[in-house]
């Protein structure tokens, strides 16, 4: 558990699904966050998503933000690669949420084993490209016109952050 001014970030349980979903459904609504179109079922959320590194920000009781890690491959050689998701309340949004979420998300995933951390994310999303950006990610390409959202092709930049202590031998 970590704690900075009135926000908590805790592991998340089967419980915060309802705020992880309203939540993911607000960035889904942007249209900036996810090709996502429709919010999964916990079932098929939890199946795509690591076991541990899901984390829930929050504010008093009310959940504010999560981040949750994703395998890369099935592959064992990728074994300490994972996909970060990265999910701010819309009201809580430009607030150190993310950030806070963030740096948990590294820390655990570094004691998890994990050396490399990746992120997609679409070019307008300029608050994720900062984000990553303050918390040690490095731009490494486009993915021009990889798919597409609402009929429109979407770039997708790539991030990655490479682990000072984990994978460095």
């Amino acid at each position: 558990m970590k704690k900075t001014s009135s926000f908590l970030v805790r592991n998340m349980v089967p419980d915060d699904w309802e705020a992880v979903a309203r939540i993911y459904a607000e960035g889904i609504a942007t249209g900036m966050a996810t090709f996502e179109q429709n919010v999964p079922s916990y079932t098929e959320w939890h199946k795509a998503h690591l076991e541990w590194c899901r984390l829930v920000a929050t504010h008093k009781t009310l959940a504010i933000g999560w981040a949750a890690l994703s395998p890369v491959s099935s592959r064992c050689v990728y074994g300490g690669v994972a996909e970060v998701s990265v999910y701010t309340a819309k009201d809580y949004r430009g607030k150190g949420i993310g950030r806070l979420l963030l740096r948990t998300l590294i820390a655990e995933s570094e004691a998890k084993g994990i050396w490399t951390l990746q992120s997609g994310v679409f070019p307008e999303n300029e608050g994720s490209i900062a984000l990553h950006k303050k918390s040690g990610f490095r731009y490494i390409g486009k993915r021009e016109r990889i798919g597409k959202l609402h009929g429109e092709w979407k770039d997708n930049l790539l991030f990655e952050r490479r682990s000072n202590s984990i994978g460095v031998d």
